[in-house]
Formats: structure tokens, sequence, C-alpha cells
């Protein structure tokens, strides 16, 4: 029998009338004979109260427990929904993280999926359920309950449907697939239709949150097509697969992410000290990226060095922030109130013109650039904070807007 994996998000589970009408929508792709299990996220603002209780305990609340308490809100949202099917006349049951064999490394807060186990799953399918999975959340191989960061509902499905050789994976939520730029900045932005697994890879790593980097890259590893859908609007959507060589090149999007802090580490002990900071960081499960190290002049002892950290989702980085001080000293430096700024698309660092007409456009305009990287599908520019939006801006009306 047909198989698909579908994922229910963002305010399209925020009340039961909600949950009601999935029920429907469910029951309806079960009536044509087709199996299908689905992923849930936590109802509304539940995660984001859940954070703020444990915040009003604690400034920097240790990451296991984070853990344990943020997984319940995915955990009230399946046994609802199940409860609803039941009660439509299906027969439903729902399942945990680590009851579906979502098996994740021992890093809380930010877990990587490592294997899936559906046997379980498959069992339940086998005997005619409809099967409803707690998203977001696996169990790591210490028997350790652990979330898989933002977004990571949308992991827990493709994973999932790689590992039931699904037709395909359908992420819900309330907008009707990826856009050129965030809408709710750029009321302008155009709607994709389509999109390459390394395109929209960059958009998510960039700070677009409609899917999860790591759900894209777990679909490119086993080509399951994600079809990002609304709810409640059937329509228009935006599918993530293969494309054609050559089929899409220049800027395709304009993605930007607040909240982002520069480290930076300067003299003839800039190696040894990036060593100690990653290595603390590293003891602490914080990410880095935008790695930058070089000689000042070959020959002599001094170095610099810098990385990136993303903060908004980052529990206790003001602690943090204090504990790499006391170890480096005067040695380090921070560069907060940063945002990042991100052209996405095929091709774009085959030649330099991208690059400098960016740069020429926002150094014309009075916007500051702290910093570049490059990767084959992005070019990303470290810019005030406060200047982030007009730049997301004047660079959608550069590259996209023409083509609207």
């Amino acid at each position: 029998m047909a198989c698909i994996v579908q994922k229910y998000g963002g305010s399209s589970v925020a009340d039961v009338e909600k949950l009601k009408a999935i029920a429907d929508l469910v029951a309806a792709v079960k009536s044509r004979g087709i199996d299908v299990t689905v992923v849930v996220s936590a109802m509304g603002k539940t995660t984001d109260r859940l954070v703020e209780t444990a915040r009003s305990l604690s400034q920097s609340p240790p990451r296991r427990e984070m853990d344990m308490l943020l997984s319940t809100g995915e955990r009230i949202t399946m046994a609802l929904l199940s409860m609803a099917l039941i009660e439509k006349g299906l027969s439903a049951v729902s399942l945990t993280g680590s009851q579906a064999g979502i098996i994740t490394n021992d890093r809380h807060t930010d877990a990587q999926v490592i294997e899936v186990r559906p046997f379980r799953v498959q069992d339940e399918m086998a005997a005619g359920k409809v099967v409803i999975i707690g998203g977001f959340q696996g169990v790591s191989y210490k028997r350790d309950i652990t979330t898989l960061g933002r977004g990571g509902s949308d992991t827990t499905a493709v994973a999932l449907a790689a590992a039931l050789g699904a037709e395909r994976c359908e992420i819900y939520s309330d907008v009707d697939g990826v856009y050129s730029a965030d809408p709710s900045l750029v009321p302008d932005a155009a709607h994709l239709p389509e999109l390459s697994y390394p395109v929209m890879q960059e958009m998510s790593a960039a700070g677009a949150k409609v899917l999860n980097a790591h759900a894209v890259q777990f679909a490119k590893e086993k080509q399951i097509a994600i079809y990002a859908r609304s709810t409640f609007s059937p329509g228009r959507e935006s599918v993530v697969r293969v494309m054609p060589a050559q089929a899409l090149t220049g800027v395709q999007a304009v993605v930007s992410e607040k909240n982002v802090t520069r480290v930076r580490m300067n003299g003839e002990n800039a190696f040894s000290d990036f060593n100690r900071a990653m290595a603390y960081l590293e003891g602490k499960q914080v990410q880095i990226k935008e790695v930058q190290f070089a000689d000042v002049e070959l020959g002599h002892r001094s170095s610099r060095a810098s990385f990136v950290v993303s903060t908004g989702n980052l529990y206790g980085w003001e602690k943090i922030r204090s504990g790499l001080s006391k170890r480096l000293g005067g040695d380090i430096a921070f560069d907060g109130g940063l945002a990042a700024l991100s052209l996405i698309g095929e091709g774009l660092t085959r030649n330099n013109l991208v690059l400098m007409e960016a740069m020429a456009l926002l150094e014309d305009t009075g916007i500051r650039v702290a910093g570049v990287a490059t990767t084959s599908f992005r070019i990303s520019f470290l810019v005030p904070e406060h200047q982030m939006e007009q730049g997301l801006r004047l660079c959608h009306d550069r590259w996209i807007g023409a083509m609207v």
C-alpha cells in the first residue's frame, strides 16, 4: 500500500477546532487507501510558554532538563489528534519520538538524528492504524530524551519518510510554501513553486523558517521530495526536489537572521585561543559557523581568528559568553548587535559579479558590512541588526523584485 508522511505545525495545530479539521484531512487521505503517518508540533505558543516558565526559574536552564520539559508540548498534540481520529471511527495510535524509533546523538536541545528504527510504526500501520508521532524529539543512545532544535518536527517527518520508504513528505503549516524572502518583512516576496535541495538547505541554514536545514539534508540523501503547503488554504505549494542542471540560476531568495554574535581573537596566541574557545563551546554544545583564521603576516607570530554564533535560540548565552571571557581574558572580543543578510541561489560564486554588486549596493546605501562569507549557493553579509531589514528589502528589490 502507498505510504506518505505528513507534518502539521505552526498555528495549524493551535487549538482543538483546528485539530478536528486536521483529523478530517487525515481521514480523507486514509479513505483513499493510503497509509499515513502524521508528525505534529506543539500547539500554538506552548513551546514559548514552557521556555518562559523555565527561565522564570533559571536564566541558564540545564539543556537536559529543557529537553525533558519541551518534549511534552508535542505529546499533548499527538494524543489529542489521535483522540480526534478515533472519535471519527478511525483506528489511531500516538507515539513519542523514542517509541517511533528516532535515535539521536547525546547533544541536548539540538540533537542530530543518527538512526531511525521504525518497527513499531510499521507494525501499527500494518494493523490499519493512523500513526501520530510527536515531532521535534527522539532518544539518545544513552536513553535520554532529546530535542532536535528549531524546526525539528520537519526533521522527524523527513527522517521517518526516508525510513518508511514513503512516496513523499508533506509539510503543512500556516504558509503556502517557500517565498523569496520573509513575507512579513518583504510584502512583495515571490512564491517559489520549486527549489533544489542545496538552495533550500542554504535558505534554512541562513535563517528561513519554513523548513529545517537538517530535514532538507535527510531528504537530499534519500531523494525524498518535500511538499510545503498551507494546512487550510489548499492551492499553491513549494516542492523541494532534485532539479535539472541549470534549471534556475542567479539569486532566488534573500534571507536574514537576527541575534548574531561574532567572536574575535587576535595576536600571537590567536590559534591556541581559538582552539580553547572551540573546546569550551563544544562542551557547552554551542555550534559555531563562518570560521576564519589567518596569519596577519607570513613569518610573524601574529594571527587572527573569528567565528559566528547564532544566539537567538541559544539558552544561557550571556553565561556562556562570560565563561569564555574568563578563560581567555582580554584576548577575546565579542561583536554583538549583528545580523546576517544572505543571497541564496544557484551559481552565485561562479564569478565575482553578484558579490561586487551587492557590496557596492550596501555601501552606497550606508549599510556597514562587518564581514562576508560565501559558499557555492550563498553569499552572506554581517551587518548591523538595525540595518538588516533595509538591506533585505534593498537586495530583494534589486535581484528579485524586477522578476516578479
